[in-house]
């Protein structure tokens, strides 16, 4: 992904809401019906073992055989959980002309209910540690412990709890390729200034889902939902396209405990795989990510140090709970 710029015309609203939230805390938190509280307990050890797998193949860079490897895990363990799984398979070209073999990976639980709702995390790893505050790694690939594996770890377990939710609706699950191979600092300046070069796999799966006309309630996209000290914040495409589904969200968050990692301020426009969810698909998505206005992304965006060490259960918890609480309350 790729951060553009901060809230502008987004930001009076959004701080309405903030104030709003705060000037209600001790209303809120005793507001709280406990009969609504999701009883299904996302387990974090699990996610963090389901991340742990997926790093263990080793960076997944497209078209590589651990991004192969790695997805052919995450695809066994959707169907061990019962779900319908397929292969959206592609070819994309990268920033560079490469032709980038692309295979984004679909689960479906209940597929045959005409209300879903999508929930989307990107697989592969970036091919470039250009963030790395040792220039010698630049060219190394990411681990993409957070930046990748978080986002599929939080859907495979919340996947395994679908049984004991039993939501009212039918869940897609997907698993994009080929989203963190941007243009870096090196490429040529009309390719570092194109957003369209991050993202090729969803860019693909949106066309394919409105031609398809495929129209879920919402999605919710995952990304670097992991990391140790993350936060999340609303995000500003997010706000444009799919606000009432953050609010909901982040009032969910609430229910499960997590509103200090949820927090109502503003993080950001950030190009990622919810853009063309929203503006090719015109499915209103939001996206879930570690941005802090002050500091940006996490320290260990793009370099060698999104490792394992940086994941924390208590983050991971804290996205999955939030989305088991969010879904039980579906109908």
């Amino acid at each position: 992904m790729k951060f553009l710029h901060l809230l502008s015309w987004l930001l009076p609203a959004t701080l309405c809401f903030t104030a709003c939230k705060s000037s209600k805390s001790s209303a809120d938190a005793a507001a709280i019906d406990s009969s609504l509280v999701c009883r299904v307990v996302f387990n974090a050890d699990s996610a963090y073992h389901f991340a742990q797998k997926q790093c263990g193949f080793g960076p997944r860079t497209p078209g590589s055989a651990a991004n192969k490897s790695c997805g052919d895990y995450i695809l066994s363990q959707f169907a061990h959980f019962g779900l319908t799984t397929s292969v959206q398979a592609t070819t994309v070209t990268g920033w560079d002309g490469t032709k980038l073999p692309c295979r984004n990976l679909l689960a479906q639980y209940r597929p045959e209910a005409k209300e879903r709702v999508v929930l989307a995390a990107h697989y592969d790893s970036r091919p470039w540690a250009e963030q790395d505050a040792d220039s010698a790694n630049h060219r190394l690939p990411v681990l993409a412990a957070d930046d990748g594996a978080s986002g599929v770890a939080v859907m495979l377990e919340v996947a395994r709890n679908l049984a004991a939710l039993n939501p009212a609706i039918g869940v897609d699950f997907v698993c994009f390729d080929v989203e963190d191979y941007g243009a870096p600092y090196w490429a040529p300046e009309e390719a570092r200034n194109n957003e369209n070069t991050f993202c090729l796999g969803s860019q693909y799966w949106s066309a394919q889902a409105a031609a398809q006309n495929y129209r879920p309630r919402f999605g919710i996209l995952l990304d670097m939902v992991g990391g140790r000290g993350n936060q999340f914040r609303f995000e500003g495409y997010s706000m444009k396209y799919a606000q009432s589904v953050a609010v909901r969200l982040w009032d969910a968050a609430r229910y499960a405990g997590a509103d200090n990692f949820f927090v109502a301020d503003n993080g950001g426009f950030i190009t990622d795989d919810h853009l063309p969810m929203n503006t090719i698909a015109g499915i209103p998505t939001i996206d879930v990510i570690a941005y802090n206005p002050d500091g940006g992304f996490p320290a260990h965006w793009h370099t060698t140090h999104d490792t394992m060490d940086n994941l924390d259960p208590a983050t991971l918890r804290a996205v999955g709970q939030s989305l088991l609480q969010l879904l039980s309350q579906e109908k």
